[in-house]
């Protein structure tokens, strides 16, 4: 029996395994695309600035920094603002990316934009490249109308 012939609630392994490993990789993506805005938008990304648009504390933001760092996406120093590295700034742009076309997906969809970001945010983590690239061709034919 395939994955398409198995009933909507029942799961492969290999689903479950792929969700634990998007949720690994979320909360980094989360923060360097963010660090990425503040930086275009204010010049710099500063750890205050960071706690309070995740809505977290600054205890929590900065470990969360301090997990970027380690990961080689941001560099640091105290009392300063953090910027990201040149892998930091490629898995933003990737993120980015893919939020935009979900995002545009949805809104072609009929979905409320302000509903639409908010969804995206969360489908952005744990969509495949295959599916992805068919957002991708329905947003083209969409739009080459």
């Amino acid at each position: 029996m395939t994955d398409m012939e198995l009933p909507l609630h029942h799961s492969t392994t290999a689903g479950f395994s792929r969700t634990r490993q998007d949720h690994a990789t979320e909360l980094a993506e989360d923060y360097v695309e963010l660090i990425d805005d503040l930086i275009t938008n204010l010049g710099e990304a500063r750890l205050v600035d960071i706690a309070a648009r995740m809505g977290v504390t600054h205890v929590t933001a900065n470990k969360s920094v301090s997990r970027l760092q380690r990961d080689g996406l941001v560099s640091k120093r105290p009392y300063r603002s953090i910027f990201l590295t040149p892998e930091g700034q490629k898995l933003a742009a990737q993120t980015r990316k893919r939020h935009e076309i979900v995002l545009s997906c949805l809104c072609l969809l009929g979905v409320p934009p302000e509903q639409a970001r908010i969804d995206s945010e969360g489908i952005e983590h744990h969509i495949s490249e295959i599916t992805l690239g068919a957002m991708e061709k329905f947003i083209q034919s969409r739009t080459e109308d």
